[in-house]
């Protein structure tokens, strides 16, 4: 049977943070959520886009419970601003959608001196997470999904002694590296929750090829790079529509079958209704998720772990 968005079970008394729900799976994300009853958290860089979204939620949803956030992944002052803020509102979170990202864009450095694709797609996630942590693990039956990609297959693990890249860069290496830490990230997190007989799951979701704003930023930031705009083509004329591409992370964070460490993305690989995805790549996973721990930590100066939550 396909899953769909009324599938989704009545989420009045939650509280959600959706990075990135300024456009494309988050803004679908975010109002699905709302259209449910959530309270959402909608934690965003670009405030005109930002506005916008309100509006386009609050028009198809009018009683909508919205909670705009500025949240600049790429600055790891931001995330802790962000974060700070949404902790001075909320002592307890039921769901964290690691939403937002970069893809294949040109080599770009962050305020911090990190990589762009590594820092938006992971290191900005590993913060927010860290520091929401607490809020979660006081919440039975919370969540954190992080949407990676079908691009995780290519990446390689993070080096310890490169993780920016230096002198190796290429867009969609960077890329791979950055949704394969993703990938690690979630169920290593899932892990490390188990291990500390914690009540909050880690899933992980991908969207397959959906037609959003992701693919035209891509070839924008990768100076009109030909591999990019051939993904962008493909895209508009195959792609699942964004309210259908969002599909595989609402059921990661909503599906009451569902469980940590659970895989989920389109049946078909890029386009389909959401199901459950096995979990491929199992050999020299834990030293991976070791090495971007390592590295995380490192880079970040923010610990993780459910044991001792940052912030706690």
């Amino acid at each position: 049977m396909s899953w769909t968005a009324t599938d989704i079970p009545d989420q009045h008394g939650r509280t959600a943070v959706v990075t990135g729900a300024n456009g494309g799976l988050g803004l679908v994300t975010a109002k699905n959520l709302a259209a449910k009853g959530a309270h959402v958290v909608m934690a965003m860089r670009n405030q005109a886009k930002a506005a916008a979204a309100v509006e386009q939620i609050r028009a198809a949803v009018p009683d909508a419970a919205l909670e705009p956030v500025v949240l600049d992944l790429s600055s790891q002052a931001s995330v802790k601003e962000a974060a700070a803020r949404i902790l001075d509102a909320h002592d307890r979170l039921d769901l964290l959608i690691n939403n937002a990202g970069v893809m294949a864009i040109a080599e770009t450095r962050t305020v911090d001196g990190f990589e762009m694709q590594f820092a938006v797609d992971h290191l900005g996630h590993w913060t927010l997470t860290a520091l929401l942590l607490p809020a979660l693990l006081r919440t039975p039956g919370s969540r954190v999904v992080t949407v990676t990609s079908t691009a995780h297959h290519q990446g390689r693990p993070v080096d310890v002694a490169n993780p920016h890249l230096h002198g190796r860069y290429g867009p969609w290496r960077a890329y791979g590296q950055a949704k394969l830490a993703n990938f690690h990230f979630g169920l290593g997190l899932q892990r490390d929750l188990e291990r500390a007989g914690a009540r909050t799951a880690s899933l992980i979701a991908h969207p397959g090829l959906s037609d959003t704003d992701l693919q035209a930023v891509s070839v924008q930031g990768s100076g009109g790079g030909a591999s990019q705009r051939f993904f962008h083509a493909l895209a508009q004329r195959t792609g699942m529509s964004p309210d259908k591409g969002a599909l595989s992370q609402l059921r990661a964070a909503t599906d009451p079958t569902a469980k940590g460490g659970e895989f989920y993305g389109p049946m078909f690989v890029s386009n389909g209704a959401p199901i459950r995805k096995p979990i491929l790549r199992r050999i020299g996973m834990d030293r991976a998720v070791a090495k971007l721990w390592e590295v995380s930590e490192s880079q970040t100066g923010v610990a993780l772990d459910p044991r001792t939550p940052a912030g706690a």
